[in-house]
């Protein structure tokens, strides 16, 4: 059951992100950011978090759930650093992830060739 949730609700996600695409004339770069921005507003006032614990990585993955994980490591560590953590605690929480596809997109570039 958790899979099949996972699979459904991150499918919706990325089926309204497509549906904005394909009605709009908003850019894929206007999406990106607004559906990260999106996922901060929704994580900031606790409304992302319960389709999170129920969606699993089907929430998490797509663009809002980086916006959430932002918003979420914030919170989380401004209790700790206070107000320091408005410029670290972001990073603190999507760090690993951010490392991650540098790493992978540096080691794709050296297999695959651009073409012109």
């Amino acid at each position: 059951m958790t899979f099949l949730l996972a699979f459904l609700i991150g499918g919706a996600l990325c089926l309204i992100a497509q549906l904005v695409m394909d009605l709009t004339r908003l850019t894929p770069a206007h999406i990106l950011v607004g559906a990260v921005v999106l996922g901060v507003i929704l994580g900031g006032v606790g409304v992302y978090e319960p389709l999170a614990k129920v969606a699993g990585a089907g929430a998490t993955i797509p663009l809002p759930g980086f916006g959430y994980s932002m918003i979420t490591g914030l919170i989380q560590e401004i209790p700790k650093e206070g107000w320091v953590a408005i410029f670290s605690g972001a990073f603190k929480a999507t760090g690993a992830g951010i490392k991650a596809a540098l790493i992978f997109g540096i080691l794709a570039s050296f297999f695959v060739r651009a073409r012109a």
